[in-house]
């Protein structure tokens, strides 16, 4: 890591593509500040910096859609995306609707991403469904930052599951699919890796599955840098502070 008031140009971009309110902006915030919250709107587009191994992953975050516009905003998810080396598309598991988007609004988004780019589809909301994922881990209580709260309970069955809409299989195939129309059938990980159920208010396979696309993108990161023959850059006046502002951005 550079010396103070220096941080390394991102090395790679991911972006976080999907409806409003499915808890796109949890996932990244349960992920970068080990808790939640259930209010959280994301105004245009928002970014995190995480260090992994020796290199910066940029995570973006996108609004679900701009004031009502969805032109504007498809004008705004399309440039967030250029360049990407991986798109993360997000549902929530209880919405119906909010899957269907993925395709019908979102993936067209992605054009602009590298031709090459890494899909996951999360369906998010899991704790509604999935008694699990609704539970807390002893571990993952004591991890958060501050916390006395007792487990959390769940209903008996037969109250579980509640409402799930999207199936694991209806992910896959929509994977399936994706990797299809972007013709990466001989290089896509197979649908099982890349089809994630997740709780950002639980934690529930959060980490699982940023972390597995961040060790996905390394070979990209690797190749850039070997077609490279340009010095590291770097952003000038970027300090902690600034780093939490920005980071607020997408809380």
């Amino acid at each position: 890591m550079p010396g103070s008031g220096k941080m390394r140009k991102p090395d790679i971009k991911i972006v976080i593509l999907g409806d409003m309110n499915v808890g796109k902006t949890s996932l990244l915030h349960r992920y970068s500040e080990r808790s939640f919250k259930d209010t959280l709107s994301t105004i245009g587009g928002a970014f995190f910096l995480k260090q992994w191994g020796p290199y910066n992953i940029s995570i973006w975050d996108t609004a679900g859609e701009i004031d009502g516009c969805r032109e504007q905003f498809h004008g705004l998810g399309s440039m967030y995306c250029r360049g990407a080396a991986a798109i993360i598309l997000t549902y929530d598991v209880t919405n119906w609707q909010s899957f269907v988007e993925l395709e019908d609004r979102f993936l067209s988004l992605s054009d602009s991403a590298n031709s090459d780019s890494i899909f996951a589809i999360v369906g998010n909301k899991a704790d509604l469904t999935d008694p699990k994922a609704h539970v807390m881990t002893l571990e993952k209580v004591r991890a958060e930052e501050g916390s006395v709260l007792p487990l959390p309970s769940f209903p008996t069955t037969p109250d579980f599951p509640l409402h799930k809409q999207v199936s694991q299989d209806d992910a896959t195939a929509l994977y399936n699919r994706i990797i299809r129309y972007k013709a990466l059938e001989g290089t896509s990980p197979p649908a099982e890796k890349m089809c994630f159920e997740t709780s950002a208010k639980t934690g529930f396979n959060v980490d699982v599955m940023f972390e597995t696309l961040f060790d996905m993108v390394l070979p990209s990161i690797i190749q850039k840098h070997s077609q490279s023959d340009s010095p590291i850059l770097y952003l000038e006046d970027y300090n902690e502070e600034g780093m939490k502002s920005k980071g607020d951005c997408c809380t």
